[in-house]
This record gives C-alpha cells, structure tokens and sequence, in this order.
C-alpha cells in the first residue's frame, strides 16, 4: 500500500496539476496490485481528481474523516456546543475559520493571510463557502487562520482542546487527537496490510507522523526541513517528477 500526501506531493506545487509522470505512475502501481491512498488535508469533496485516477480510499482533512469507496473507516466528529463555541469566539475576534464536513466551508471572516494559507495548503482559487447550514451535519474538523500569539487565548477559553498547527497561519481546533498516521493505522487494519508492507510520500510537517508510521517514509523535494530529516529517502520536487523517481529508486516501477 503506498500513502500520497497530494497538495506538494501528488499535486505540482507550482502549477497545481498532476504530472504526466505521477498519473502514469500510480496506473503500474494499480497493475501490480498495490493500493493507492490518498493521505490529505483536503475535504471529501475536492478530491474527484484523484477519484479520477483510480484511487477510492482517502484518508481526508488531516486524518480526521476516512472513507473507501462508500464506506466510512475513521472519523473524529466534533461536538456541536464545541462547533458552536469556537466559532463565536472566531467571529468576534473576526478570525477565519474553517469547517470540515465532506465540503469545506467557512465563517465569515476573510483576509489575504488566510487566503494565502489555504492557497498554499489546498491549492485553492477562491474561498470556500459560507454554510449557514453547519450545525445541521457532522464537522471532523475546524481550522483556525491565526498565528502564535492568539493561541494562548483560545487555550485559556477552551483548556479541553487541542489546538495543533501544521502551517504558519493554520492551527487544527481538535477534541481529540487527530493525524494522519491515526487514520493510516485503521486503513492498515480494514485491508489487513502490515505496516512493514507500506511506504509514504508527503512535503509538510502534517505528514511527519505519517512517514515515521509506515515501513519506508518519502519526502518530496520540496518538503520542509523537519520532514526531510525524519524521512527514509528525499526523491526530486514535486515538479520534476519526484514520485516517478522515488518509485523508480524503489523498483517499484
């Protein structure tokens, strides 16, 4: 089984496309009998890319909704007086944040910081929508669009949640844990595949504890510094055909 993180990893981090090479990677790998898992920090629902090569398992907004095909195999859903809450504070601080169903969608509240982070993170054009709607259904997660220095207030209003950054200006608002490597474990289990028997590609500091889980962890070229020195093998950027590469490196096509 072969874990691809996609934005910066199976997704150029330039032009936001999927190269010829990658596409062309992941069919061998499907011929082989390998099973492809898209590891994100996306929503469900922007993800019909790689619905589109073949891939039906996808672990979503950083671990914290997993589905393949139909079936659902981890989720964290948030309590609603926790939804509720946070999203107050946020909007009378008028602090962006977000909300993971298997859409994403936001408050209000909107700036060029935030946008340049969900830019960077999800490849995104415009802002997600604002759901009027939000209690109505299950959130797996929010993201808070803020830097260091307004988290110790957050803490002191919520000492029950764990507030997790993985981006300069992006923080997970959580009720329990949530990762990558969680969600991996319960994937590993469902197909009954010995973590030994997979390997991992990602670029951010969200995928540390993805690479540090499976037998044999990549990161990208473009990866950050922490993410390189805790991985197994650095192949080229994500613009220059770096999975392609790594799997040739690997003999796995």
């Amino acid at each position: 089984m072969v874990f691809f993180d996609v934005d910066g990893t199976l997704v150029n981090y330039e032009d936001g496309c999927i190269s010829t090479s990658t596409k062309s990677a992941l069919q061998i790998l499907k011929s082989k009998g390998i099973r492809l898992v898209a590891a994100t920090g996306r929503p469900l629902s922007m993800c019909q890319d790689l619905k589109d090569l073949g891939i039906d398992t996808f672990i979503t907004a950083n671990g914290a909704y997993t589905k393949h095909q139909d079936l659902v195999i981890h989720k964290i859903v948030l309590p609603k007086h926790i939804v509720h809450s946070v999203k107050n504070v946020a909007y009378e601080n008028k602090q962006s944040l977000s909300f993971f169903t298997e859409e994403l969608t936001m408050n209000r509240i909107q700036n060029p910081t935030t946008f340049q982070a969900m830019n960077e993170t999800l490849s995104l054009l415009e802002y997600p929508k604002f759901n009027e709607k939000i209690f109505d259904g299950e959130v797996y997660l929010m993201c808070l669009y803020v830097g260091d220095e307004t988290i110790p207030k957050y803490k002191m209003q919520f000492p029950d949640l764990i507030f997790q950054r993985w981006h300069p200006n992006i923080v997970n608002v959580l009720h329990e844990e949530v990762s990558k490597s969680i969600a991996i474990k319960e994937v590993l289990k469902y197909f009954d595949i010995d973590s030994s028997e997979a390997i991992a590609f990602g670029d951010g500091d969200n995928d540390i504890d993805m690479l540090g889980i499976v037998g044999y962890g990549i990161s990208m070229g473009n990866g950050s510094d922490k993410l390189k020195k805790s991985a197994n093998y650095v192949t080229k950027k994500s613009s220059d055909d770096g999975i392609e590469f790594a799997l040739q490196h690997l003999h796995l096509i």
